[in-house]
């Protein structure tokens, strides 16, 4: 059955009208599920019974159910969920100075292929749902709960690519988004895509507030082919052409994801090859260290390495960052816990 969860705000108060109610039973729906976070719609109780058994006809609320959860001493915490077909996805959530972020995922596998990634062992079986996707946030959400706790940010940054599931990831930011739903602010949502072009342009020109990272990992083209096969549909010239084209649509800052692979992308000369590609942007690069998967082969590189890294760009005028480490007392790498539970149910 589908979820609640997959219908945004408008789509609520359209349903009721539909049903011959007032387009109030559509806003009061959605406080349940997103002021109340209600899994039952029987707990919807100023909500008329027949009103309720409608909506039990159409829909159920909460279409995963979790499998396993981590917890790593500072706080991280590991979701893995099973969907109603069966499927494995899995959320994190992590502690900030600034507050609780949770990083979902959007799709069942992942077709980019990238080279250090667990989330592209297994190929994308299917798309996620809007749906599927609040459900992460709501299952975090209710568990913070418990400790009078909120999330604050939120990263689709968890297995699959963003942008080759657009429509599903904008209703779902629709909906957490929202002020009568979760009300998390656009400006802390943030998402991520290692470069599919043309849903650049129609993210640049939807003119709205949340922010786009851009898993880079790689200075230029012959690299980047070797790590991200995207970059052959989508080289370094097309791809920069197109964020360039989205900072001035929405004057806002970029942020370019790279990871640090030992002796692969972190020499000298990749350092003013990024400083370079990035000159006169207005933008900052994340520096991300390794979490290394057994599958892959790379390794991540020192802290002092990671500064010489970090210095040498900073020298040249791009702003950057070190990720601080998050979970590496638990299946750290995106993808990983996933990854296990399918070898071990043999999916």
């Amino acid at each position: 059955m589908e979820s609640l969860y997959n219908l945004n705000y408008d789509q609520m108060c359209e349903y009721a009208l539909d049903h011959g109610w007032k387009s109030y039973r559509g806003h009061q729906i959605f406080q349940w599920l997103y002021r109340n976070r209600v899994f039952d719609i029987d707990e919807m109780s100023n909500v008329s019974k027949e009103t309720r058994e409608i909506l039990k006809k159409d829909f159920i609320v909460n279409p995963l159910e979790l499998i396993k959860k981590q917890v790593s001493h500072d706080g991280t915490t590991k979701f893995l969920f099973k969907t109603s077909d069966g499927a494995l996805l899995e959320s994190v959530m992590m502690v900030f100075d600034y507050g609780r972020s949770v990083c979902v995922s959007s799709q069942v596998g992942c077709n980019m292929g990238c080279a250090f990634c667990a989330s592209g062992l297994t190929k994308k079986k299917r798309d996620l749902t809007s749906g599927e996707m609040v459900a992460q946030v709501m299952y975090v959400q209710k568990e913070l709960d418990k400790d009078n706790l909120r999330l604050s940010h939120i990263v689709v940054m968890g297995t699959g690519e963003p942008f080759d599931n657009y429509d599903n990831v904008m209703n779902f930011l629709a909906t957490v988004n929202h002020d009568r739903g979760l009300g998390i602010g656009s400006r802390h949502i943030t998402i991520s895509t290692c470069g599919i072009v043309p849903r650049i342009y129609d993210f640049a020109n939807e003119h709205t507030q949340y922010n786009l990272a851009i898993s880079l990992h790689a200075p230029n083209d012959e690299l980047r082919d070797k790590l991200m096969p995207v970059n052959h549909a989508y080289p370094l010239k097309e791809l920069m052409e197109a964020v360039k084209y989205y900072g001035q649509e929405n004057n806002r800052r970029l942020t370019f994801e790279y990871i640090l692979l030992n002796g692969v992308n972190d020499r000298p000369e990749h350092a003013k090859q990024l400083s370079k590609l990035l000159h006169g942007m207005n933008a900052y690069v994340n520096l991300i260290p390794y979490n290394a998967v057994d599958e892959k082969g790379f390794k991540s590189v020192s802290h002092d390495e990671a500064m010489v890294f970090y210095d040498l760009l900073m020298k040249n005028h791009v702003r950057c960052t070190i990720r601080k480490e998050h979970g590496n007392d638990i299946d750290a790498a995106c993808g990983q816990l996933r990854i296990k539970e399918i070898k071990k149910e043999g999916i």
